[in-house]
């Protein structure tokens, strides 16, 4: 079957979506796929999240793209003007454009198995027009910051007559000059965004705080003039210092969770708080759960700006909000001009509508399974030629595009005999599922992970849905090639006979090497006794 009668759809531009369509085109030479994207741009949430001080938490070099290093960046935290446009960047020089339909959304994608094909529904954003196409393979690359999470259990969140918003939705018009700011949330958005707002000083920032977090250092280091000329010109001298960032959080082949390591961190942790924080804040700021169970939040700037005039924290407890403020549950009302949610996204949903194969969809298996759940990160049984990206308990202590490329190469294998025509689907079993699910979850059970309520697993306090408890090291080799066993494939005669002949072929090469290397010593030995 050509390629013009196979199709991929590939959903969201970020990423995941454009490490996947460039690999496919750079790897496979297939290039007919569709990115569907609801935003206007690329970047998913590097296009989205546009707040002030948005940075990546992750060396920049290593949270680039292996095959297109790119040497002038500026620092060694990237920032999201520069991010974003290093992915506006390889989007033009893979001619990605051409492929993406922007302003769409994905409405679902149901299993038709006597075709061997997915009806895919999609629709407009700004006209609400829907339009049927088909696709062989569909490959989901939303990541877990699709959907921000409003907190609307706060009583009143409605009633309030200012301006406020969610992070993720950071107004492009917003002035807060002489503005009373309330920012609800201090993990990693609000840490990245209140030293750059209280920066003027006639912004008045209050920053309320449920569950004090864990920080660690993370200094913007930036790269001279002489390192970018090094890094374009000298060859191997960005690659061996991106291996060098890459081995600090990938060689662990082993993630030490006993008590005495997690006691080393909390002591080293709390020292950096109590050094940086100012003291008014110290009885307040140490949290009661081990580091790790949350995420630790990369502190570049956060700490330091405590000590401004303009900025206060607030832990009395939001009682409700009003017209033109917040209750706190100390009774005192305080008036806002401005209600910043840094509160997050929701995880455990997944955002769309897919039914692959006995009326089984995404969600509905999730929520069988007690959450989001596959087969490692990527695969959901009776769902054919479906994959994720950035899927369920992939987050691991290491650059999320790393996990992604890692992906990426494991899901090509997976498809190119589809888009070959060798054969029609492959879909994970259930089994291999299931006791993948039981071992990742009896690790999670001995982790830091369930030593605390998170966004990150079900309803707060149930299954864990997005850590990992192994390191980066253990998914490479997990994903390094598929275990055909635990795949069902139809159609696939043709690609059954060239495996088996693939087979065979490279067991004569080493019974001949073998045989070689028999009559070599043979030889000698009969040498050796003349």
């Amino acid at each position: 079957m050509s390629e013009t009668q196979r199709r991929v759809v590939i959903i969201g531009a970020g990423i995941g979506g454009l490490s996947q369509a460039i690999a496919l085109k750079t790897k496979l030479k297939f290039r007919n796929f569709t990115i569907y994207e609801q935003g206007s741009e690329v970047g998913g949430v590097w296009n989205t999240n546009t707040y002030p001080g948005c940075s990546s938490d992750i060396h920049i070099h290593w949270y680039s793209l292996s095959t297109d290093l790119y040497p002038y960046w500026n620092k060694s935290h990237g920032l999201q003007p520069e991010i974003q446009a290093y992915w506006i960047g390889l989007s033009r020089k893979h001619n990605l454009y051409p492929h993406i339909a922007f302003n769409t959304k994905v409405v679902s994608a149901e299993w038709d198995n006597a075709k061997q094909q997915y009806t895919v529904v999609v629709e407009d954003v700004f006209s609400g027009k829907q339009t049927t196409s088909v696709a062989h393979v569909v490959i989901s690359a939303l990541g877990i910051m699709e959907a921000p999470n409003m907190p609307y259990e706060i009583p009143g969140i409605q009633k309030f007559k200012g301006v406020s918003f969610h992070s993720a939705q950071w107004p492009s018009s917003i002035d807060l000059r002489n503005k009373r700011v309330a920012v609800i949330g201090s993990a990693s958005s609000g840490a990245q965004f209140v030293p750059s707002v209280s920066e003027d000083p006639s912004v008045k920032v209050v920053n309320f705080i449920r569950t004090p977090t864990w920080f660690t250092t993370r200094p913007h280091i930036p790269y001279s003039e002489t390192a970018k000329w090094m890094f374009a010109n000298i060859p191997l001298v960005m690659f061996l210092h991106r291996a060098w960032i890459m081995f600090r959080f990938v060689a662990p082949l082993h993630l030490n969770t006993s008590d005495k390591a997690i006691q080393r961190t909390t002591n080293r942790l709390r020292k950096y708080l109590l050094d940086n924080a100012p003291a008014k804040y110290h009885a307040h700021m140490i949290p009661d759960h081990p580091p790790g169970c949350k995420r630790t939040v990369a502190d570049s700037g956060y700490l330091k700006s405590l000590y401004r005039p303009n900025v206060a924290l607030n832990f009395d407890g939001i009682a409700e909000i009003v017209e033109n403020g917040i209750v706190t549950k100390t009774g005192e009302t305080l008036p806002f001009d401005v209600i910043v949610y840094a509160t997050g996204f929701v995880g455990e949903r997944y955002p769309m509508h897919v039914r692959g194969l006995n009326g089984v969809t995404v969600q509905g298996y999730y929520d069988a399974h007690g959450g989001p759940t596959a087969y490692i990160g990527t695969a959901i049984p009776d769902t054919p030629n479906f994959y994720l990206i950035n899927g369920p308990n992939t987050g691991t202590r290491t650059s999320a595009l790393f996990i992604i490329e890692v992906q990426v190469a494991y899901i090509l294998q997976l498809i190119e005999p589809v888009l070959k025509g060798t054969a029609s689907s492959f879909a994970v079993k259930a089994t291999p599922t299931d006791e993948f699910n039981d071992k990742l979850q009896e690790g999670l059970s001995r982790s830091v992970h369930v030593h605390c309520f998170s966004w990150a697993r079900t309803k707060g306090t149930d299954k864990v849905f997005y850590a990992s408890p192994w390191p980066g090291t253990i998914w490479w080799w997990m994903l390094r090639r598929p275990n055909w066993n635990h795949f069902k494939a139809v159609g696939a005669e043709k690609w059954l006979r060239a495996r088996r002949a693939k087979t065979a072929k490279n067991v004569l090469k080493c019974g001949a090497v073998l045989a070689l290397l028999w009559a070599y010593s043979n030889g000698s030995a009969q040498r050796a006794l003349w």
